[in-house]
């Protein structure tokens, strides 16, 4: 093989490796204060998202949030979701975020943004007829 074949096929492979890694390693950058989502259940009057045509997968911190109170948590929350160093780990990995511009994306009158920042952003879900409410909220020091 010719040292310029092999020293192209180096770099394809130290490329592909470095893209690799920033795809898998900011989800397990865990600083700063986690986020969750908290579900409560609600009225069963108002508008809400339609859970049941929504998939888990896509939507993973809003059913943990559901599965935690369907199964009596208190408080019921999702798993925690680090935001990392400066706003790195949004551009790679999924956030409660986007979970929750995407329902207002499907139902604009089942979401009430709360000012600048996403704490305390609420959307109504409807999941096996009970109408829940979720929250961001952001969880400081040890109290998680």
């Amino acid at each position: 093989m010719r040292p310029v074949t092999r020293n192209a096929l180096v770099a394809i492979v130290g490329v592909l490796a470095v893209l690799l890694a920033l795809g898998a390693l900011p989800a397990h950058i865990a600083t700063g204060d986690p986020y969750y989502v908290e579900a409560t259940a609600a009225d069963a009057t108002g508008p809400a998202v339609a859970g049941e045509n929504l998939s888990e997968r896509r939507f993973p911190y809003s059913f943990g949030a559901v599965a935690a109170a369907e199964a009596g948590a208190d408080p019921a929350r999702s798993e925690a979701y680090y935001s990392g160093v400066v706003g790195f780990k949004a551009a790679f990995t999924h956030t409660p975020f986007e979970e929750f511009q995407e329902f207002e994306t499907r139902a604009p009158d089942a979401v009430d943004r709360r000012g600048d920042g996403p704490v305390g952003d609420v959307a109504h879900l409807r999941v096996n007829d009970t109408r829940y409410r979720l929250t961001v909220v952001r969880v400081s020091g040890g109290e998680g």
